[in-house]
């Protein structure tokens, strides 16, 4: 028998495809939680950390390198998609126009996404752009996991610190009995924050009732 505090596991995935607009991504035939976050703030880094693999998504200590929506299946059911990063400014216009567009028409349109995890780099949060993320989710009732990354860096009392001024911004809104705000400290070099991470988003897959398949 697992011990009660028992640490859940990773959620295996594994990729499916990738896609530039939304006319080109999966059905939308099962739950999708989406991984948004400024370039560079460590947003691939977590969805490795949390499927338990080291090369699921590409890391690159080049910002903007994240320039497709990247579908993962999870072998228990549901995906993890990871979206281009924003706030990208060495990019050509044309193509941050482009990977905006996406990132937008995929929020808004996307029938089956059921929260969205937002990486923030802890040293430096709630930038312009992720305050409209939060404000976008909150307007529209999805349930967003907030995760402050390379955590690692700071110390206990700062880490507390950030975490309590992002709790603030995200307000205590609540849909359906759920609330939409969850901050958690996290480190993908160290695990820090990942048991934590790794329940809510077994909940909000288990939560739209699919298992096995992975959307496949």
């Amino acid at each position: 028998m697992p011990a009660a505090n028992a640490e859940p596991k990773p959620l295996a995935a594994s990729f499916l495809l990738s896609a530039d607009r939304l006319s080109r991504c999966p059905p939308d035939d099962a739950p999708e939680v989406a991984f948004v976050g400024r370039s560079n703030a460590g947003k691939s880094s977590a969805l490795n950390r949390l499927a338990g693999q080291r090369r699921l998504a590409r890391v690159s200590k080049t910002p903007g390198r994240t320039q497709l929506m990247n579908f993962f299946a999870v072998a228990s059911g549901g995906r993890l998609v990871d979206l281009p990063g924003y706030g990208y400014a060495r990019a050509p216009k044309t193509r941050r126009e482009a990977w905006g567009q996406a990132i937008d028409d995929y929020l808004h349109e996307r029938l089956n996404l059921v929260g969205v995890v937002l990486v923030m780099d802890i040293r430096h949060p709630l930038r312009d752009a992720d305050r409209h993320m939060i404000g976008w989710g909150t307007g529209r009732g999805k349930p967003i996991l907030t995760l402050l990354s390379k955590a690692d860096k700071l110390k206990r009392g700062a880490r507390i610190a950030a975490a309590r001024a992002v709790e603030k911004a995200l307000g205590e809104g609540v849909s359906n009995g759920q609330l939409l705000g969850r901050v958690v400290p996290f480190s993908a070099p160290t695990g820090l924050g990942a048991g934590d991470a790794l329940g809510i988003l077994g909940k909000w897959l288990d939560a739209a009732g699919v298992r096995g398949e992975g959307g496949r």
